[in-house]
């Protein structure tokens, strides 16, 4: 049995390691917020929703297979988050027939798993119980086929055949070996038989005819008569056993997997019910293909932050379609950071197949994203905060692929403004040249106004506005770079906030 709720045709790995450039987004874009709230506290939940987020799809169907699961799991999340609950369930029952020594032996393996079957088969009729009467509500091909999937496969019929090799299995009026003789005529071969004798009512078993045979006892204190018929007992018994337990470990693995993709579906239940709380508007985002150029939104907001304050963020609509490069320059404070973090953000929900934090958002699927944020110097660095940059850039630059989107925030400032900006450029012609799409925010004003003054089709220029009175909208608006970043309003708002103090 399968899910294949977060695949069409496949199975999530939750084995797979994530590729070391993550760390950088999970830094960088401070996806522990979201993480944090999918998992609402449950370390199975945190590591794996943050394995699908950072796995990125890279097909149109795959990403809108998964989108249709997510809404039903929203009109469903009762549903869902008790599908969830079973396959815990089910995972739990192993640990109640855990034989530990003894479960190298035929004898103990065999029992174990008639007992753990006996407590699978009550849990499966759960699940079964829940296709017959909630399939109906449920309209994505994901959750129809895993409905199907139960009904077909776990009808009357197989419960009653399992249930009947079970009882079989018990062995009440004995065990019938077959056996063959080899060589030395020794026994070879060794098989359980499925008794043929008539189960009749308690007088028809005593007044009977019994068929002629021959027959022999052990005596209680013949330890070795025991030993050698035990030996014979667990050679016969040994292929049904081996053949049992394979049979509970595929149930096992079937309540594994389901547990593994269910898992992230409640993440996104949790993250759905946290965003409504907080008032942020969501949508389902329109994927494009790799090889088109479109970025486009509405109210796009950085969910982390609303996360954090609990309340609604300002955010931003801006048309980016048919650029490569955007320059986001302006005021500080004026969110440009924090713009820069919500285009991350929406993209990687976006290619995981989940809503995304605005009123409108439709882009194009990236082969990788990246991102390079500024550094504080800290004791770990083996050189300087201009070196360090260039290693990460470099990591960055055997990893990119064409399609791929790089986030640039405040790089290469590290060292004086003609040689960061020099460097910046030649770095961000050689991805651009290389059909890659860039963001970078900056203070540099030689870097962004001499791509400004290149008149480049494909680039557009957003900026952080700062109304009169000093204070930020948070708003970014197509602009001309400017030379200044109005750092003076800091200035004057910190020394006005210490004399008031002193006062």
């Amino acid at each position: 049995m399968k899910a294949f709720l977060l695949f069409r045709n496949r199975d999530f790995d939750s084995e797979h390691s994530l590729p070391s450039f993550t760390d950088y987004l999970v830094q960088d874009l401070e996806l522990n917020t979201i993480f944090n709230v999918m998992s609402n506290g449950d370390e199975f939940i945190f590591d794996i929703s943050k394995k699908v987020l950072l796995s990125s799809l890279n097909y149109v169907d795959t990403i809108l297979y998964r989108q249709d699961v997510i809404k039903d799991c929203l009109k469903n999340s009762a549903t869902v988050r008790n599908l969830y609950s079973i396959a815990i369930e089910g995972i739990g029952q192993e640990k109640k027939t855990y034989f530990g020594f003894f479960s190298k032996y035929p004898d103990a393996i065999l029992h174990s798993s008639i007992d753990l079957l006996h407590l699978f088969i009550g849990t499966l009729k759960k699940l079964k119980k829940i296709a017959d009467e909630e399939s109906s509500k449920f309209e994505s091909e994901g959750f129809k086929r895993f409905f199907k999937m139960i009904q077909v496969e776990l009808n009357d019929e197989y419960f009653e055949t399992i249930e009947e090799h079970l009882r079989d299995l018990e062995f009440k009026n004995g065990m019938l070996i077959g056996v063959s003789l080899g060589t030395g005529n020794k026994g070879k071969d060794y098989l359980i038989l499925k008794s043929d004798e008539k189960r009749g009512n308690f007088l028809d078993r005593v007044f009977s005819k019994k068929e002629e045979s021959y027959t022999f006892a052990i005596s209680d204190r013949d330890e070795r008569g025991a030993e050698a018929l035990g030996q014979i007992k667990d050679k016969a018994i040994n292929s049904v056993a081996n053949a049992l337990a394979q049979s509970t470990d595929h149930i096992l693995s079937f309540f594994k997997m389901m547990r593994t993709e269910l898992a992230f579906y409640v993440g996104v239940l949790n993250l759905h019910d946290r965003i409504v709380k907080i008032g942020e508007p969501i949508c389902f985002p329109e994927p494009r293909p790799m090889n088109e150029r479109v970025h486009d939104f509405e109210n796009l907001y950085d969910i982390s932050l609303a996360i954090i304050k609990e309340e609604r963020i300002v955010g931003n609509e801006i048309n980016a379609n048919g650029k490569d490069l955007v320059f986001i320059t302006g005021a500080n404070q004026g969110g440009k950071s924090t713009f820069l973090r919500s285009v991350g953000i929406a993209q990687l929900m976006m290619q995981a197949g989940i809503f995304v934090p605005a009123q409108r958002f439709t882009a194009n699927i990236s082969s990788g994203i990246f991102t390079h944020y500024k550094r504080e110097e800290d004791k770990k660095m083996d050189s300087g905060k201009f070196d360090e940059e260039l290693k990460r850039m470099d990591e960055i630059a055997n990893l990119v692929q064409s399609n791929s989107m790089v986030l640039f925030n405040e790089s290469f400032a590290a060292t004086n403004e003609r040689e960061g900006s020099e460097i910046a450029k030649q770095i961000v012609l050689a991805l651009v040249e290389k059909n890659i799409k860039v963001f970078f925010v900056t203070h540099m004003y030689e870097l962004s106004h001499g791509f400004y003054k290149q008149k480049m089709d494909n680039a557009l220029f957003l900026r952080a506005e700062r109304s009169t009175d000093g204070s930020r909208p948070f708003k970014l608006k197509e602009g001309e770079p400017l030379q200044t970043s109005y750092g003076s309003d800091l200035y004057k708002k910190i020394f006005a906030e210490n004399q008031k103090s002193l006062i």
